[in-house]
């Protein structure tokens, strides 16, 4: 067969638009960038479309895993995966569809990020867009099995690294989380607003003394995770985690109202170059 055969009958490459906001129209959007990006272990139950099948999605799955079913038949969806494609939603889709239809036992290793896209594979199309998530957080990966079960050599050291490396971290409220980072403590906040009109929001509260959570706290900056803006605040290391939980309700509540005042009162020159300043403090997350 000569080289033209051989390159006619190769398949096509697939080429799929990058999607920058992958669980855009999702309420629990904020929740799910969270869990993904920051969460160590944590899990919720998703509400489905179809079907009565429960379904736990989680932080992380032995040996970073897709999905898959528990020896007891419970079905988990993992968030933090090592393969993605140019939509997370759609590879996390997939990885939902092959569970529903898995057996006890049986783990999804990857998701299919190569095959083509088709219609109503995206989490999008499968689960309740206005559903929140009730989250559960975890001290430790132990969920990972069920009560009284002996793990295999593979799960039990992949159990073991997982809990090592957990960092202590306690959710204060819809998209925020306190975490404590080695040495340093921080908020992180997932907020659901467009970039520009937080940035704004923002400006306001810092032009006016009103940013931070209170003594002990100092904006640190923000960063970008799939299409949305995470502010990120340093904390007293010494104060416990819920003791900013009050704190950064009321931080919420002038949020909010910063964020319905730019509806008739623009930025002023100072507000301005208060937002100048936060855009140029973008952290980089390691």
């Amino acid at each position: 067969m000569g080289k033209a055969s051989r390159k006619k009958n190769k398949p096509p490459k697939v080429r799929e638009k990058f999607v920058a906001q992958p669980f855009e129209g999702l309420a629990a959007e904020p929740e799910l960038i969270a869990l993904r990006e920051f969460v160590p272990s944590a899990t919720a139950k998703l509400s489905l479309v179809d079907g009565d099948r429960d379904v736990t999605l989680a932080t992380v799955l032995p040996m970073a895993a897709a999905a898959f079913v528990r020896t007891d038949g419970e079905v988990f969806l993992g968030l933090q995966v090592q393969t993605r494609s140019s939509d997370i939603s759609r590879d996390l889709g997939r990885a939902l569809r092959w569970a529903l239809d898995a057996k006890p036992g049986d783990v999804l290793s990857v998701p299919d990020t190569t095959s083509p896209s088709t219609e109503g594979e995206r989490l999008q199309d499968l689960l309740v867009a206005d559903a929140e998530l009730d989250v559960t957080m975890h001290e430790n990966f132990d969920w990972w099995l069920p009560e009284d079960t002996e793990p295999g050599s593979d799960v039990k050291l992949s159990l073991e690294r997982a809990n090592e490396a957990i960092m202590p971290t306690e959710r204060l409220g819809p998209g925020s989380y306190w975490v404590l980072a080695g040495e340093k403590a921080h908020l992180r906040w997932v907020r659901p607003e467009p970039e520009n009109a937080l940035l704004q929001a923002l400006a306001r509260l810092s032009a006016a003394g009103q940013l931070g959570l209170g003594e002990g706290s100092r904006y640190a900056g923000s960063f970008r995770a799939h299409g949305l803006l995470v502010p990120v605040w340093d904390l007293d290391t010494e104060a416990h985690a819920r003791e900013w939980e009050e704190p950064a309700k009321q931080l919420g509540a002038r949020l909010d109202e910063a964020l319905a005042s730019l509806e008739d009162t623009p930025l002023d020159a100072g507000e301005r170059r208060a937002r100048d300043g936060l855009i140029g403090r973008q952290l980089t997350l390691r």
